[in-house]
């Protein structure tokens, strides 16, 4: 195809030097530097400029909710999918389109009574968070986003279009939760939701020594029932993300407050844990506004990751918070896991680590004058210690783009596999900016 037949079978193509460039290239997360962005407003539109980036062989760069560092990297065709999000329900199932955001596929299904359990935030797009698998504030309870995947709408490197479902397409589908963007653009995701009135929310402060907290906050989740997920932060004052210090939040699946509170017991007496709120709230509520990118002040790099822990141990206790102290400037992430997300079996979906109880991220922040090169070293040096512990690695927590993150994120085997589905279904490698799998 043509630049100008391209342009003529799409309609919205921006290049270098148009009017409306630095809008267009600018994403929640960063301001890229691609060859040319195609905005897509149906799928016909994605067909059209898949087929001229395999002709003229440009990477794709699918743009969602547009969190993804991949956005930053020069060079390709980004692909807008923002005009595609529809959001249907028919009974439990309903169909969102490629680039809508959670937030608003909760409150419309808030409005039926239903849910999905989805990120945290609300800006975040359904395409990027699914396909790379969705540890959500509900994950205990449902799964992963990607374990509520029951069909795609999928345009192929090859520009066709694939409705595809375990019956109809079952590898591609296993690939398909938690193997990433490496196989085609998904214009539409068909979930089976659940029944949801509501959730409980918990906010709890945390004073002092963390370490016993983190403890009683790991004993509590060991028994816990499947309708409780919790997650631990502590951030600096600089991250503009959340409140500065260490806090736990809950989210309880329904709105019975009286379960909530007798699951969280222990916790709520333990020493150094503040109860600040409890009470229901509709879904859509408890999503976090994520600040869109500012570049008079942009985020800084990380020194650190993220892993899958089979246990959160007193070893992996110590080694956590020790980062979160030995950094100041630093964050760490732990949340819950277990229940709905351990029911599925490891070989049933590519996603890592499903016998992993919690996940836990720790990461200096990586500017001049506030971490040397000593103390850079340091950090990944604790850091891989961390890592070490778990059993896999989750790449929608990582603003890396290096080309070798995917060999840390899946086992040899589920590697193997992908790249074999990344052979059949694009073996020119043309969905390349993503944590990419190379075809087998």
């Amino acid at each position: 195809m043509a630049d100008d037949d391209f342009t003529a079978a799409l309609g919205t193509v921006i290049r270098p030097g148009d009017p409306d460039w630095d809008v267009a290239r600018r994403f929640h997360s960063g301001i890229g530097e691609p060859a040319l962005i195609a905005r897509a407003s149906s799928t016909d539109d994605v067909r059209a400029a898949v087929g001229f980036a395999a002709a003229e062989g440009l990477p794709v760069m699918v743009r969602g909710g547009g969190h993804s560092a991949w956005g930053t990297v020069p060079g390709g065709l980004t692909l807008d999918l923002s005009a595609l999000a529809d959001v249907s329900v028919d009974g439990t199932r309903v169909r969102v389109g490629g680039g809508a955001q959670w937030g608003a596929v909760a409150r419309t299904l808030a409005a039926h009574g239903l849910g999905i359990s989805s990120g945290d935030t609300a800006s975040v797009g359904v395409g990027g968070l699914t396909l790379g698998g969705g540890i959500g504030l509900m994950v205990r309870a449902w799964g992963l986003a990607c374990d509520q995947l029951v069909g795609v709408q999928l345009v192929t490197a090859d520009a066709r279009i694939v409705e595809a479902t375990d019956e109809t397409e079952p590898e591609l589908m296993w690939a398909l939760r938690g193997g990433g963007g490496n196989f085609g653009v998904v214009t539409r995701f068909d979930f089976e939701a659940h029944p949801l009135e509501g959730v409980v929310a918990v906010e709890l402060g945390v004073e002092g020594d963390p370490r016993a907290v983190i403890r009683a906050m790991r004993d509590v989740m060991a028994r816990a029932p499947r309708e409780l997920t919790l997650t631990y932060m502590d951030v600096p004052p600089m991250d503009p993300s959340a409140p500065a210090g260490a806090s736990i939040s809950g989210v309880w699946a329904g709105a019975d407050e009286a379960r909530a509170r007798e699951a969280l017991a222990s916790l709520l007496a333990a020493p150094g844990v503040v109860e600040r709120s409890l009470g229901a709230r509709p879904y859509p509520e408890v999503l976090l506004e994520a600040p869109e990118f500012d570049p008079e002040s942009p985020m800084p790099g990380f020194v650190g990751g993220n892993t899958l822990l089979r246990e959160l141990d007193d070893d992996a206790v110590e080694h956590l918070a020790s980062f979160r102290e030995a950094n100041p400037a630093s964050i760490l992430f732990l949340r819950s896991l277990g229940g709905a997300f351990a029911d599925v079996a490891q070989d049933a979906s590519a996603f890592p680590g499903r016998d992993a109880t919690w996940f836990a991220m720790a990461a200096a922040f990586d500017m001049p004058g506030v971490l040397s090169e000593e103390a850079r070293r340091r950090a990944l040096s604790e850091w891989n210690a961390i890592e070490a512990l778990g059993s896999g690695v989750y790449g929608n927590f990582t603003t890396s783009t290096d080309p070798g993150w995917a060999t840390r994120m899946y086992p040899a085997v589920t590697m193997a596999r992908l790249g074999a589905v990344k052979r059949r279904w694009d073996p020119a490698n043309v969905f390349s900016r993503n944590h990419n799998v190379l075809p087998a």
